[in-house]
């Protein structure tokens, strides 16, 4: 991998379909430009309709060729996760890549409609019963790819089974530390189980950096108030300090997704100073996320959470 890859790096997409959650805003947004730029038809995955079609026209002005397909998804809510995969599935046959890129950050406490710990059940929840819905077509795509996007909070992250969702005890980062390190067992685990099930199916995890997106800023303001307004206006001045831009950001994403040397089960992010910036390289995570153990474990509660269980016996598409 050359130390200065790009999205000009990208090989054509013509053909291919791409789902990116979050797609509106952030590194969703500038990764749905560059797919589009390459070719490919982007399933734009938005928990607000109205702002997928804006973040669409955007791209459109830039992009006149894209094809975007804008559809309602909120991951925080397993029936419409579920909506926008019977959608999709009845309209596309196949499935190239699947980012699941959409994220909350620090947020105060609260649930999703199905009862769970906002930031475990939007990060984690909802992209993992996601994945389990679309994947019999991912199964029917050659070489099909499942990226989820973590962050370096993942090595501060713990995964507590005996308090999951954070009503004996909640801390805002360390509840996002979970739930990134579980996007990070999600990762690992799928690549194995369809390895083990001789799927064509790869997954990979990867991690922004630090990018300057609305994410921080939300974060800080989270909290309301004076304390909100301050936190938001230190976040933001972070980001202008420190923060590589957004475009820079999606590049480990993007790299995950269409890089012809991953092979599966990766983990990659930005690699430059402190991985926090820089061109994508193939990095360690923590030790917890190898636990196979704790893998297996979190596999299983979140089949029973979601209710959504993994056919690894699907039935592929003849040659």
């Amino acid at each position: 991998m050359s130390s200065g890859w790009s999205e000009y790096d990208m090989p054509s997409l013509d053909g291919q379909t791409v789902v990116v959650t979050g797609a509106n805003s952030g590194i969703g947004y500038e990764s749905t430009r560059a797919f589009a730029a390459k070719g490919a038809t982007v399933v734009m995955a938005c928990r607000s309709t109205e702002r997928g079609e804006r973040a669409a026209a955007e791209i459109a002005a830039t992009v006149p060729d894209a094809d975007l397909d804008v559809r309602e998804c909120d991951l925080g809510d397993l029936s419409s996760v579920e909506a926008f995969a019977d959608s999709f599935t009845a309209d596309y046959d196949e499935l190239h890549v699947l980012c699941n890129n959409a994220g909350v950050m620090a947020l105060p406490r609260g649930e999703t409609t199905d009862g769970f710990e906002r930031q475990f059940g939007i990060n984690h929840l909802g992209h993992f019963a996601l994945t389990g819905h679309l994947l019999e077509t991912l199964a029917a795509t050659d070489g099909a790819r499942v990226v989820t996007q973590s962050s370096t909070a993942h090595e501060q992250g713990q995964i507590d089974f005996d308090d999951l969702q954070h009503e004996e005890s909640y801390g805002r980062w360390e509840a996002y530390g979970q739930s990134k390190l579980a996007n990070v067992l999600f990762g690992y685990e799928l690549d194995r189980q369809a390895d083990d099930a001789d799927l064509d199916v790869t997954s990979v995890v990867c991690h922004p950096g630090y990018a300057d997106t609305d994410l921080q800023r939300r974060a800080g303001a989270s909290q309301g108030g004076v304390v909100g307004a301050i936190g938001g206006a230190v976040m933001q001045a972070v980001n202008v300090v420190v923060a590589q831009p957004q475009e820079q950001g999606a590049l480990p994403m993007l790299y995950a997704a269409t890089d012809d040397s991953i092979s599966g089960g990766e983990y990659v992010g930005p690699g430059g100073f402190m991985d926090m910036r820089g061109a994508p390289a193939v990095q360690d995570s923590s030790d917890r996320s190898y636990n196979r153990a704790t893998a297996t474990r979190l596999w299983e509660v979140s089949e029973e959470l979601t209710g959504v269980e993994y056919a690894f016996e699907v039935p592929v598409a003849a040659d």
